[in-house]
This record gives structure tokens, C-alpha cells and sequence, in this order.
């Protein structure tokens, strides 16, 4: 096919011919037949896909609710804070050697002089949503390292009311996972976890879970049962899964590598994106 070239005089009279029609207008009519079928769409043509922004994955979709659960986040801490009873005196420590897991080589270690509750907050992602009546099962990597003090699991509301608490204790001198059921008393969407020793000693904690146990078909550790469901009310034809920015990480190196999304949850390698802060 030859190429065209329109000189500026063929479009100056292009350009004339049109005028004529330049102060004319017509109605034009549109008929909608509402009750025909129109052009077929295949169903695998539409879909949705995830990112894990605005909380899409942790605080979202998955239930978890302890934020930052196997301190492994740059800011070992971050998610949680230093929590005291009256006078009570202690230390937190974030610590790497002889860990539960060498994936997850950090936990936490918090040692109490026994003068009163001393312990570990975790806020959650922007406070923990529960609701009254209902089961979250509380589970956690436990060591202990000195005294037999009781760990004292308690779940708080927003204005500061005790919503359930549980009494661990006898820990042995190796990992052991432990856990318990917490039922609050009322709905509250700013709840916070409070890990706090009573008595002298000290414990290695790692691990720290929350999970509703009412999740999307009652899967132990699954999704959020309301978030997935409407979603999957949607029919998507597909979901694409990883989507967006979260591909290629905030770095090559942490780049999103689905081989190690796979085993044992607490025993994988933290993967956090380019949202993370």
C-alpha cells in the first residue's frame, strides 16, 4: 500500500465542503430492544484480581488479626507496644538466637521483676474487629526461660473493657504451641491483645495468632467469612492472583515468589510488598 500525502490545499477544500452541514442539526432516534439478547460475552472474560493495598490481605481478606504476629517486620515491634500494670517493671527484648523457626529467625523475649502485669499490647490493623459471642482461638509459640510465671492472654475493647481472658501457663524449656478459645462479651471494632506476665520470670513468645474461628467455610487459619463470600458472589471468570505492584516487590530481591507462599504458615519466609508502610 502506497502512502498518502495530502497536500494544504486538498484539506483547505476538504475543510470547505463541510460547511454547508456546519449549522444544520437532526434529531436522531435510538431504539433499545430490552427484551432481545445482544452480542454473547464469554464469563471468563471479566474477573477480579488482588493487591495487598489498603489492607487486602493482612487486616482484609485473611482473618488473622495480630498485626506483625512473628516480629518479623523491619520494625520488629511495629504493631506492637510496651504494656504495664501500675508499677510493674520489665523488659522487651526482640531476639534471633536459638529461634522456632530459622525462617523466621526473630522473636520476642519479656522478662517481668513480678511487681505487677507486664507484658506486650498488639493493636491489630487499626484495632481488631470482634464481636460478642463469638470464638477466636488464640494460639502461640511459647519458651519458657525463668520463674513459672502465668501468661495472662486478655482481649480489651476499644473504651478499655475486658472482653475475655485466658490463664497460660507451666511452660517447658522448648517450643511448644499452645492455645485457647477467647469469647468477648461485647462487639467492638477497636479491640487490642494483651500478652502480660504475672509473677517473676521470664518467656519466649513467637508467633502470637487471633483468628475468628467463623471464617469463609469454617476454614481453620482461612479468609474472612463476609469479605470472600461477597466476592465470590461475584462469579469472576478469573482471579488474578498476584495483581498489580505487589508483583515485583519494593525490590528484585523481594520480589513475590509463590514457592515460598507454600507449607506451613508460621514456618515461611516474611514476604511484605511495596505498601507495607
Amino acid at each position: 500500500m502506497k502512502n498518502l500525502l495530502i497536500g494544504p490545499a486538498i484539506l483547505v477544500s476538504c475543510l470547505l465542503c463541510l460547511l454547508p452541514f456546519a449549522g444544520k442539526s437532526s434529531d436522531a432516534t435510538i431504539t433499545i430492544h430490552a427484551d432481545a439478547p445482544g452480542a454473547k460475552i464469554n464469563p471468563a472474560m471479566w474477573g477480579i484480581f488482588f493487591e495487598d493495598i489498603n489492607f487486602g490481605a493482612d487486616g482484609g481478606l485473611y482473618a488473622e488479626l495480630v498485626k506483625n504476629r512473628g516480629f518479623e517486620f523491619p520494625d520488629a515491634l511495629m504493631g506492637w507496644n510496651i504494656n504495664r500494670v501500675q508499677l510493674a517493671k520489665g523488659e522487651v527484648a526482640v531476639r534471633a538466637d536459638a529461634p522456632f523457626n530459622g525462617n523466621n529467625p526473630h522473636y520476642v523475649r519479656i522478662q517481668s521483676d513480678g511487681t505487677g502485669l507486664y507484658g506486650l499490647s498488639n493493636e491489630g490493623f487499626r484495632g481488631m474487629g470482634v464481636k460478642a459471642g463469638e470464638a477466636y482461638d488464640f494460639s502461640v509459640q511459647i519458651r519458657g526461660v525463668a520463674g513459672q510465671p502465668v501468661l495472662k492472654v486478655e482481649l480489651f475493647g476499644g473504651d478499655g473493657t475486658l472482653l475475655d481472658s485466658a490463664d497460660l501457663k507451666n511452660f517447658s524449656d522448648g517450643w511448644q504451641k499452645i492455645s485457647a478459645t477467647l469469647h468477648p462479651g461485647e462487639t467492638s471494632a477497636n479491640a487490642r491483645l494483651a500478652l502480660l506476665l504475672d509473677g517473676k520470670g521470664a518467656v519466649d513468645l513467637d508467633f502470637v495468632s487471633l483468628f475468628p474461628r467463623n471464617t469463609w467455610k469454617h476454614r481453620p487459619g482461612g479468609l474472612r467469612a463476609d469479605m470472600v463470600q461477597a466476592l465470590a458472589d461475584l462469579h469472576p471468570g478469573f482471579l488474578r492472583f498476584p495483581g498489580g505492584c505487589i508483583v515485583e516487590g519494593p525490590q528484585l530481591a523481594g520480589r513475590y515468589q509463590w514457592k515460598k507462599t507454600l507449607g506451613a504458615v508460621a514456618e515461611r519466609p516474611l514476604l511484605f510488598n511495596r505498601w507495607n508502610t
